[in-house]
């Protein structure tokens, strides 16, 4: 998931052109005061104008608390977008709101349930009612952690290690899986530090997230390198589910592969991994079956 500031049509118009999964156009943190009603109109004219294809189309808005808010939502809402992300989420109560306010401009144009909502976790009371956001609204598709914010909530700084953020990504992930939604990682900032980026990528991958979020195209290859998975877990991937459809035309309730016993929590690796692989583009659907 790629941030593009909403006060920069260039960047507005090229961001697909790299290849992300996910674009999110910025009209919070990126965009200061004097540009917050400017950059609104940009971002809807980006949405309504710009072919992104494929490309899920994501927006922060501002919080619903500040003048701009609302205005953000009734804006993109109209647009079209496909998920709002809230920042700073600390309680159910405030996707609530924000699912009230969707709901009012949805019922206008006629488009009831079209726009997702992303809830974006950035101070210790929001990682401590995780799963209360996570549950809060059918709309909600994902989570995601907001690490600059959350470490200076935690009276910290960010380090290369990222020990401070360990119990947060944790419970984000938890509290995703709970919910039975998506997951979402922080950016890292330092262009110059691929090495350390690529380490933070596998741990958050090692953790259980569902992907990145970035700030550069640069670091898209690096991500898609961890996640994307490699021949050999796809074709072990495939010979478990071969196995369970033999296991099946048998009537059997053991499935053995390559001579060993295959339980539940490995069947449901290879449907990831196989799941992921058609997603990334390597395996086409028909392969997948």
């Amino acid at each position: 998931m790629m941030f593009v500031p909403g006060n920069n049509p260039g960047m507005m118009a090229d961001a697909h052109i790299y290849g992300p999964d996910s674009i999110m156009l910025d009209l919070e943190d990126s965009v200061t005061m004097a540009e917050k009603d400017a950059a609104r109109l940009l971002v809807y004219n980006a949405l309504k104008t710009i072919d992104y294809g494929t490309t899920e189309m994501v927006v922060r808005i501002n919080p619903l608390n500040t003048p701009y808010g609302k205005k953000d939502v009734e804006a993109v809402v109209k647009a079209g977008v496909d998920v709002i992300r809230m920042p700073k989420t600390e309680t159910a109560e405030e996707v609530r709101e924000l699912e009230a306010e969707i709901l009012k401009v949805e019922e206008e144009i006629g488009a009831v349930g079209r726009t997702q909502i992303m809830a974006a976790i950035e101070s210790a009371l929001g990682i401590v009612n995780a799963y209360a956001i996570a549950t809060a609204s059918k709309r909600m598709m994902g989570i995601a952690l907001g690490a600059e914010d959350y470490s200076a909530n935690l009276k910290t700084n960010r380090t290369p290690g990222g020990a401070e953020l360990l119990l947060a990504r944790e419970q984000i992930v938890v509290a995703a899986r709970a919910a039975g939604i998506a997951c979402f990682d922080t950016v890292y900032s330092n262009l110059d530090d691929m090495e350390t980026f690529r380490k933070e990528v596998e741990l958050i991958k090692t953790l259980g997230f569902d992907g990145k979020s970035i700030i550069n195209p640069r670091q898209i290859e690096v991500v898609n390198s961890v996640f994307v998975p490699t021949e050999k877990e796809i074709n072990k991937a495939r010979a478990v589910i071969a196995g369970i459809k033999e296991a099946r035309a048998k009537g059997s309730g053991v499935i053995s592969v390559n001579g060993k016993m295959v339980d539940r929590p490995v069947v449901l690796r290879a449907e990831r991994t196989i799941a992921l692989a058609v997603a990334a583009g390597v395996i086409s659907e028909e392969e997948a079956l």
